[in-house]
This record gives structure tokens, C-alpha cells and sequence, in this order.
């Protein structure tokens, strides 16, 4: 089994091509859509140079995985489909929670919570094929209530559950996110799997300017993930993580992420004129 990393510098989000390169089997988790906030626009920059990876090493793409609904960019899964009609865009059944609780806060009234905007909602414990690829799927819920990780061998993509040991773990302020949940994820679930596991991370932050990485191992997160080590407390990481989640700015991208990847990365609604719009809540000072 081969992975291929992508990393896009302006969201700081690394998309992965997980390949057989006997089978030519392949899954992508968590394509990038590039947008330009000023301008209102798209461009397909980090998603052509997965779709160009593939197509030169002649893989068949299975799936597309969405660890969670992203709150930082856009997903490219729309991309991805165009180039690969078959490739399936699965992401976690609790989804479905997200979409409720946006649904609310964009007024989509029209935006269906069922979740069937996607192709796939896994559970925890499901298994799937991607040709000669087992997947595997561990609910990580915290960051967000849907958030999962796929395992895939020896190997697992966590998203915005575990990051870089010098990072830490994502952040839980948003709306139906818990740091008990997360603190469950990680040290209940993720730091039982044997130590040799390896460990990809959904963004890198680059702390103190070191160069990007994205892997690291069960084993060393536990021994100097400096949010949660092996033996650190729920009670102590719930403090930590809710003092720290108070003074982050949010993501430059949120709102416009948000609405769209709820939607399985297609802009919700389009108006009569046939022009998709974003819509862009205001908030009210207290």
C-alpha cells in the first residue's frame, strides 16, 4: 500500500491518495476545492494535481472519504466525481446532526438532513472495499459529532481529531462539538490500536515554522502529543482545551465551508438565475 501527499499551504490541509499499486485500487481522503473569498471563485489548483496523479498511475478511484464536514475549505469530492463517475463520496452517518444544526443557523430551509447528498454514511465498526483496500471506519466525534477516521492496514487518517505530537488535537467550540467526546476519541479509541500504528494528520500548522509533516504513530502521540498523552485526564484535557478553544480565532474560510461541505461540497441552492450564492450570516453583537 502506497500514500501519496497532497498539502495545500493556504488552509494547511493535507489530502491523501491511499493506492494498491498492484490492483491500481485507490481512495482519496479529504480533496481540497481552491476558493478565493475576495473574489467569490473557484479554481481546481490542489485538485488537479490529485486527479493528474491518478490518471498518470492509472488508478481506479474507489472513494472519496470525507473525515468530517471541514470548516476551513471547501471539499473537491464534486471534482473528484467529474473525473471518476464511479468513485463513491462516503463521510460519517452523524452527519446528519451537522446538517440539522446548520440547516438552522444558514436558514436552508430546503436543505435535506437525511444525509443522501452523499453516496455513503458510515458507522462505527464499518467496514468497506476499495478493491483490494480494507477500510475501516472509528467514529472520532469531538470536533465535530460526525468527525471519523478511516483505517486502512496499518495505517489511519484522523482528520481533525489527532494531529502532529507538536500540535496537539482539533479544537471543539464548534457548534455540537464536545472536548469530552474528543478526549473519548483519542484516548479510548485511537491510543488502543497497537502503537506501531501509523498516524496521518488532516492539517499540519507548521509550529514555529518547521517544515510540513503529516505522519506520526499511535505510540509517539501518546508518549508527546502535547494536548493529550497517555496519561493525561479527561478532566484535566477538557481544561485545557476549553481555555484554548476560547481565545482561537475562527477559521477564515468557516462560513463559506461549512454551508457548502454540509452539502457534500455542492453550493446548496442556486437562484433563478441560475447563480449559486453563499449565503453569509451577520452576527449580532451582545
Amino acid at each position: 500500500m502506497n500514500i501519496e501527499t497532497f498539502y495545500d499551504p493556504d488552509t494547511y490541509t493535507l489530502t491523501y491518495v491511499v493506492y494498491d499499486t498492484n490492483t491500481k485500487d485507490a481512495i482519496v481522503i479529504d480533496p481540497v476545492l481552491d476558493y478565493d473569498p475576495h473574489a467569490s471563485q473557484f479554481s481546481t489548483g490542489n485538485i488537479d494535481k490529485v486527479i493528474s496523479f491518478v490518471k498518470e498511475n492509472g488508478l481506479k478511484v474507489h472513494y472519496t472519504l470525507e473525515t468530517h464536514a471541514h470548516a476551513d475549505h471547501l471539499s473537491g469530492s464534486p471534482e473528484l466525481k467529474k473525473a471518476f463517475p464511479d468513485a463513491k463520496c462516503a463521510i460519517g452517518s452523524a452527519i446528519t446532526e451537522v446538517q440539522s444544526v446548520f440547516k438552522g443557523v444558514f436558514s436552508f430551509d430546503q436543505l435535506k438532513t437525511d444525509g443522501s447528498q452523499f453516496d455513503s454514511l458510515f458507522k462505527d465498526g464499518d467496514k468497506a472495499q476499495a478493491g483490494s483496500l480494507p477500510i475501516e471506519v472509528i467514529t472520532t466525534p469531538g470536533h465535530t459529532p460526525a468527525c471519523v477516521t478511516y483505517k486502512v492496514n496499518d495505517a489511519i487518517f484522523t482528520g481533525d481529531a489527532l494531529f502532529m505530537p507538536d500540535y496537539g488535537t482539533g479544537r471543539c467550540d464548534f457548534p455540537a462539538g464536545s472536548a469530552e467526546d474528543l478526549y473519548h476519541s483519542i484516548h479510548e479509541k485511537l491510543y488502543k490500536l497497537p502503537d506501531e500504528t501509523r498516524v496521518f494528520v488532516g492539517h499540519d500548522y507548521q509550529p514555529g515554522g518547521r517544515e510540513v509533516l503529516w505522519e506520526t504513530t499511535i505510540g509517539e502521540s501518546k508518549k508527546s502529543n502535547i494536548h493529550l498523552k497517555e496519561e493525561t485526564t479527561k478532566e484535566e484535557y477538557v481544561k485545557m482545551r476549553t481555555e484554548r478553544d476560547a481565545i482561537l480565532n475562527a477559521p477564515r474560510l468557516l462560513l463559506q465551508s461549512v454551508q457548502v461541505n454540509i452539502n457534500a461540497g455542492d453550493i446548496p441552492f442556486k437562484d433563478e438565475n441560475g447563480t449559486g450564492y453563499l449565503k453569509m450570516p451577520i452576527g449580532q453583537k451582545a
